[in-house]
């Protein structure tokens, strides 16, 4: 389902922004988002999402050993499910690359759970099932990680009073060592939000603390269908695509361009960044009282995830 995309709102004030020109080692240009992410970059990793393969993605809390690795309003389940509820599914849609798209879903319990350390077991409003997958697993392994390159998410969002989608990647090294942990939130969704979206990056931990953020003014509904979302990492730049077009901030009218701050510290040590695709819950907004019943449960889609490099 293919929907006109405004280049107004992406890529005004490109121009401008080639004015602080200069070349990362790949040959691009400091301050101007490649037009195309994949130019002189191969596919070299692609999950169309047939199925969920847990040699590839580790389904339940985010990799970490800070806490507890649950987050918001909800519990995420690991792959097997939690409370009877499995939020993971592989669903037949025509709007799919492929037919088939990974179903991420969120289902109000309402009843007092046994998720092993979730915080939110016996709070009502926090009787949440949902679900996280990422290429990483809380002893510090990585199935699937890369320094550079382009990565891609094509996502269907959900419009829901709670529901927080997010396409995000992590560092390595912040499993074991989260005190210097670098995130890059390619997309972050507040189901309210038709038109508008989230982007960030957090370089967590002293020295070197450093945080961005935008939000992403679009023209289209992103709960109406399927979309692009991706991130180029060249080196020490981080570039955002909305459908494979340079996202512009629109503080400066200029094409999204931060700097990864502690980008020589992971060459140092062979690091690489791993993805995470979530469904979680605000826990910083009221839930809704009553909580209408369709909004008991809800449900994003995956289509596939891929990675240029």
């Amino acid at each position: 389902m293919k929907q006109a995309i405004s280049r107004r709102t992406l890529v005004a004030g490109a121009s401008a922004a080639a004015a602080t020109a200069v070349l990362t080692p790949s040959g691009h240009v400091f301050g101007k988002a490649p037009d195309d992410p994949t130019a002189g970059r191969s596919l070299v990793f692609e999950d169309n999402f047939t199925a969920l393969d847990p040699a590839v993605w580790y389904a339940g809390p985010k990799a970490t050993t800070f806490d507890t690795g649950f987050y918001g309003r909800s519990a995420f389940a690991r792959i097997s499910g939690e409370e009877g509820f499995l939020p993971y599914s592989i669903v037949q849609t025509p709007s799919a690359t492929d037919g088939t798209a990974l179903q991420i879903s969120a289902r109000y319990i309402g009843k007092d759970m046994n998720v092993p350390k979730y915080y939110g077991n016996k709070l009502p409003e926090y009787q949440w099932i949902s679900g996280n997958i990422q290429t990483a697993r809380r002893n510090g392994e990585i199935l699937k990680g890369w320094r550079q390159g382009y990565f891609e998410a094509r996502m269907w969002f959900p419009a829901h009073p709670l529901s927080f989608p997010a396409f995000w990647l992590m560092n390595g090294r912040s499993i074991l060592f989260p005190k210097t942990s670098i995130e890059l939130d390619v997309v972050e969704h507040k189901g309210w939000e038709r038109n508008l979206y989230g982007a960030y990056m957090h370089e967590w931990g002293k020295p070197g603390e450093h945080h961005e953020g935008i939000g992403v003014p679009i023209d289209v509904d992103v709960t109406s269908a399927f979309f692009r979302y991706g991130v180029l990492i060249d080196d020490m730049r981080f570039y955002l695509y909305f459908e494979r077009e340079p996202v512009v901030d629109p503080r400066t009218q200029r094409p999204v361009d931060w700097k990864i701050g502690r980008a020589a510290e992971m060459d140092q040590f062979g690091d690489v960044f791993w993805p995470l695709l979530t469904l979680a819950l605000r826990s910083d907004v009221p839930m809704p009282e009553p909580l209408a019943q369709h909004d008991h449960q809800t449900s994003m889609l995956v289509d596939y995830f891929r990675v240029y490099a």
